[in-house]
């Protein structure tokens, strides 16, 4: 561990610039390998034209996302304090392994398939399911995590009401159903959310820069300092990606960041209690994934289409905005609408 502990907010900032300065010096060399392998992107055959020339870029940059905010945590991961809770680091750390696990999977599987398609969709929630299970129990049983919801201005909602304890020798097993549906809704619905985001050469880099970059705030005011840092972690690492990945793309993220990234921004929404605020720091992914039930949902009912495209950025594409455009127009909703999130955290801690 890396001294300078007296300065939290110190390592905070460090965590920035020492996941962003690894993921930029990491990433040449991992592109050369892909580029060496000819493991590229397959590019979706109904997608925009203009995205056919995308077709073999090198993929799987989560892949060193992952590998330097992992390291950065190991060196600067700070001694805990009484405030904080010291199974949320191992926490989120899990998670985010497990579902990176899972798109590097699916990555793969585009690979050797050569087709955009890589693990059935059944298959994926199944994952997804048992990863966000497992993550709610542990927060509850070993993390006591209330099962509650802070809504913004109203009083906590008590999710627990419906709750099933089974003795297991000493210890005794909570399960609170009703909570545990909604983490699952959060995490597998973010993760998703995140990876429909990542369509564009900047968009899920930037937009998770920027919810990451709250969240590292939040968790910060909040005295939970390792959380914090795997935030910051994750926001230096999104900024050197953006390096290699803003348009024209020399690498893409790949479902192996884009799903990680996604639970990892759930599982601290859930150790930091503020769900509800993050479907607002993170609203640009919500919208992203609503777009896309609309447009499926309006098309199996009518024959129709609500949108030229889904998820929503490609409608935009259709239009005839250039793809930068799209990208600097999303990343500008984005940070506001992470401003009105944070906004109400802090009013509601204040």
């Amino acid at each position: 561990m890396i001294g300078f502990t007296e300065y939290p907010s110190f390592q905070v900032f460090l965590a920035i610039f020492f996941s962003m300065a690894l993921t930029m010096v990491l990433l040449p060399l991992w592109i050369r390998i892909l580029s060496f392998r000819q493991i590229g992107q397959q590019i979706r055959a109904d997608g925009p034209q203009r995205h056919l020339v995308k077709q073999g870029t090198p993929t799987m940059g989560g892949v060193i996302i992952l590998v330097s905010v992992l390291i950065t945590i190991l060196l600067l991961s700070r001694s805990f304090s009484l405030e904080e809770n010291p199974l949320a680091m191992p926490l989120i750390c899990v998670v985010t392994l497990l579902t990176g696990a899972i798109g590097l999977i699916d990555d793969l599987s585009k690979v050797a398939k050569e087709r955009s398609l890589g693990l059935r969709p059944n298959a994926k929630m199944i994952c997804l399911t048992l990863i966000a299970v497992f993550f709610c129990l542990a927060a509850v049983n070993l993390a006591h995590i209330e099962p509650t919801i802070t809504i913004p201005f109203l009083e906590p909602v008590n999710l627990g009401f419906l709750t099933t304890n089974i003795p297991l020798g000493a210890y005794t097993l909570t399960i609170p159903w009703v909570y545990l549906l909604f983490v699952f809704l959060l995490m597998a619905g973010m993760s998703n959310a995140v990876n429909l985001t990542d369509g564009l050469d900047g968009l899920a880099g930037g937009t998770i820069m920027i919810t990451m970059a709250i969240m590292a705030i939040i968790a910060y005011r909040l005295d939970e300092l390792n959380i914090a840092l795997f935030a910051a972690a994750v926001t230096g690492a999104c900024v050197g990606f953006l390096w290699f990945n803003a348009h024209p793309a020399g690498i893409f993220m790949g479902d192996t960041g884009s799903l990680a990234l996604g639970a990892a921004f759930a599982a601290i929404a859930v150790l930091t209690k503020t769900e509800v605020v993050s479907l607002i720091v993170g609203g640009i992914f919500v919208f992203e994934a609503i777009s896309v039930i609309i447009q499926v949902g309006y098309f199996k009912l009518t024959r129709k289409r609500v949108f030229l495209m889904a998820p929503f950025h490609h409608h935009f594409e259709q239009k005839g905005w250039s793809e930068i455009k799209v990208v600097i127009r999303f990343w500008i909703i984005s940070a506001l609408l992470a401003c009105i999130g944070f906004a109400l955290f802090f009013n509601q801690t204040f």
